[in-house]
């Protein structure tokens, strides 16, 4: 399509258009509200260390044996309601929230979150971007 043609589509098409900003930014509004802030590789790296904070790793006790980041604690998401009391003595320091590829530690961060858990926040790209990094892995 020659950009000739873009303009007069867009005259043409204006509603179709705008339907679709509005739902890529309602999309956009609604990920970023549902689990708060996601901290990037060194971000999250440099909290936990700086401030005593842990990684919570949300997969299953497989993946999580297969590799996970140093003192991470494993409680998979479908568990997490029931082992909250483990992380009590981190209410108040970050929690950084892991998964595979970055999506699914949002519920788990929400769930933190409503149980008073201010300073959870999610890993940006999961464990997927930490390997893609070559960032050290424990395995059991």
């Amino acid at each position: 399509m020659s950009t000739s043609l873009i303009v007069p589509f867009m005259a043409e098409q204006w509603v179709l258009i705008a339907a679709l900003a509005v739902t890529l930014m309602m999309l956009v509004f609604h990920e970023t509200r549902k689990a708060g802030p996601a901290l990037s590789i060194n971000e999250a790296v440099q909290l936990v260390n700086a401030e005593g904070g842990i990684f919570v790793d949300v997969r299953d006790a497989a993946d999580f044996g297969r590799g996970h980041i140093t003192n991470a604690v494993n409680i998979p998401s479908a568990a997490l309601s029931g082992r909250i009391s483990e992380l009590e003595k981190f209410r108040e320091k970050p929690v950084v929230v892991v998964c595979k590829m970055g999506q699914s530690a949002a519920g788990s961060t929400k769930a933190l979150r409503a149980e008073g858990f201010a300073r959870a926040q999610k890993l940006t790209g999961g464990m997927m971007e930490w390997d893609a990094q070559k960032l050290p892995v424990v395995t059991q």
